[in-house]
């Protein structure tokens, strides 16, 4: 920035120019405790990692006002269950949730606006009851598992296509 021709300046100026500082520091390594060598661990009870998952929990109550609930479940409990899919579809493509992948799960699931079989609803009715509760971290992961790689690899338009036709071969049952 230039400085007003009023105020004063050095009779020597001395010109600016680049120094290297005296030592270059070693390339840095994950050598902490709590960092993981290599990938995500996989296995029974790790869950699907990915960034910004807390997102998905405000995008699911915008879907709140549109579950076709039957009588005696609850909209947490359908939130809760489907949140696992979603968060897994999510982590598939290497990317934060975003509103189409909680549509596929609550679709998948008969959760949104259309008709569905009875079978659906006796099969959903077991696996989300009491779901939202803390301690049933198990049973969320069971729901999240049960879903074809394939149907999570599709796009919500496909999934629109084929539900409820063939809801059995989106949910692999």
């Amino acid at each position: 920035m230039a400085a007003p021709k009023f105020s004063p300046t050095p009779v020597v100026d001395t010109s600016r120019r680049y120094g290297s500082p005296p030592s270059v520091p070693d390339s840095w390594i994950a050598d902490r405790p709590g960092d993981i060598p290599g990938a995500q661990p996989a296995g029974d009870r790790l869950g699907y990692q990915g960034p910004d998952q807390g997102f998905a929990l405000k995008l699911a109550r915008g879907f709140t006002d549109r579950l076709q609930l039957e009588q005696g479940e609850k909209a947490n409990d359908a939130i809760h269950g489907c949140l696992g899919v979603a968060l897994r579809r999510a982590s598939m493509f290497g990317r934060a949730p975003v509103v189409y992948d909680l549509a596929i799960a609550f679709t998948i699931f008969g959760f949104l606006g259309r008709t569905h079989a009875p079978e659906l609803v006796e099969l959903r009715r077991p696996l989300f009851t009491g779901i939202s509760h803390g301690f049933h971290y198990t049973e969320t992961r069971a729901i999240a598992d049960m879903v074809p790689e394939a149907t999570l690899r599709m796009t919500h338009q496909e999934v629109d296509a084929m539900y409820p036709a063939q809801w059995r071969e989106l949910l692999g049952v």
